[in-house]
């Protein structure tokens, strides 16, 4: 029997750790514990569901609940020092899974520290690398350029694929159409961003539309209530006979909408799987600008240009995340169908960079490896 004491402290993360453990090798058995979400508690019945607290954003709501978190880490640490498993899987999350390590290593824990998902390290402290590579025994990564970075280290590295390529497969429909009528607006998935983004969005449909007649867009939110919201504000624009918002999902649209403006995250890696020409938007407070543009790593912000080392969808960023700009970007790609396609070949081009697929399935096959466990 091999122990592993499992970390993920956000959705995604809880997610992807369930499928890795579906997946790891039934040549031994398997005992699992640790903090996660409700697929991996439900998967093992002893992982605990952590999420509702465990799942915050910004530095002001982390430092809130620093009581709490400091007494999980204690729990954590006792647990691992008492029932020493074989190996540590942390799954994203580097506030909280990059000061276990360094605290288990100084405590002399002697098991595996794996790592699955890569801390975007690259992009905003470069330093971190060299402290993961004393810490870590293994990492798993989901872009092929991370690997010769935390190899350069000394870190061993193997790189899985990338998630979104199975889960986008799966959602893929080569019925739908692109109707170059239609204009995907998604301003993201928290209401923030909502309120930073889509008002430009909606800006911009109205300056299209008295070009483009006969242009349509289309959104949807995250959740319920989010997508109510986005009714909303479509209403108070006077945009509602000409805008369809929950009635596709997101996943739907991008690949029905001929062009799209999309705002950074996940979001665009996922229009860049379903093919879809769209330019990035984004918008922070000014001083959380100013201090990223002191620290970031990287030339852009979009994963597709960061993977391709160059601007392929165009980036409107902070003060050119207005109504104008991105209306005279949509225009460009919906007047040039020589533009639209040059995106198309290089996002997919980009796309094909992350791997055929199965990235959870050869995860679980660098984790059971690197606890000598075979299939």
């Amino acid at each position: 029997m091999k122990s592993l004491f499992v970390i993920a402290g956000e959705i995604s993360g809880d997610t992807h750790g369930a499928e890795l453990l579906r997946a790891l090798p039934d040549a031994c058995e398997w005992n699992f514990s640790g903090l996660g979400g409700p697929r991996m508690a439900e998967l093992t019945g002893t992982i605990e569901n952590w999420l509702d607290e465990a799942a915050v954003l910004g530095l002001l709501e982390v430092l809130k609940k620093y009581g709490y978190f400091r007494q999980k880490m204690e729990e954590a640490v006792l647990h691992i020092h008492e029932a020493k498993p074989d190996g540590i899987l942390l799954i994203d999350y580097p506030g909280f899974n990059l000061r276990l390590a360094k605290r288990l290593r100084d405590e002399g824990y002697e098991g595996k520290l794996i790592y699955y998902i890569s801390p975007q390290v690259w992009a905003w402290k470069k330093g971190r690398i060299k402290v993961m590579a004393e810490l870590l025994d293994l990492m798993i990564c989901i872009f092929p350029f991370e690997k010769q970075l935390y190899e350069r280290s000394g870190l061993p590295t193997e790189f899985a694929g990338h998630p979104l390529i199975d889960e986008m497969g799966e959602v893929r429909d080569g019925s739908i159409a692109r109707n170059q009528d239609l204009v995907a607006m998604l301003p993201g998935s928290r209401e923030r961003e909502i309120a930073k983004l889509f008002p430009p969005m909606l800006q911009a449909a109205a300056e299209l539309r008295k070009s483009r007649s006969s242009l349509r867009f289309a959104t949807t939110g995250a959740t319920p209530a989010l997508t109510e919201r986005l009714r909303e504000l479509v209403a108070e624009a006077g945009l509602s006979e000409v805008f369809s918002v929950g009635e596709s999902s997101s996943h739907h649209i991008m690949q029905e909408a001929g062009v799209g403006v999309v705002a950074s995250g996940t979001a665009t890696l996922e229009a860049a799987c379903l093919g879809l020409p769209y330019c990035l938007t984004y918008k922070v407070a000014w001083l959380t600008a100013q201090i990223a543009r002191q620290v970031m790593s990287v030339d852009f912000l979009g994963i597709v240009n960061v993977m391709a080392d160059k601007e392929v969808v165009k980036e409107l960023l902070q003060s050119e995340a207005n109504g104008h700009a991105i209306a005279a970007e949509l225009n460009r790609l919906l007047d040039d169908k020589i533009a639209r396609e040059k995106i198309e070949r290089e996002i997919a081009e980009v796309v094909a960079m992350l791997g055929a697929g199965g990235a959870h399935e050869k995860a679980a096959k660098s984790v059971a490896a690197a606890l000598e466990v075979t299939a």
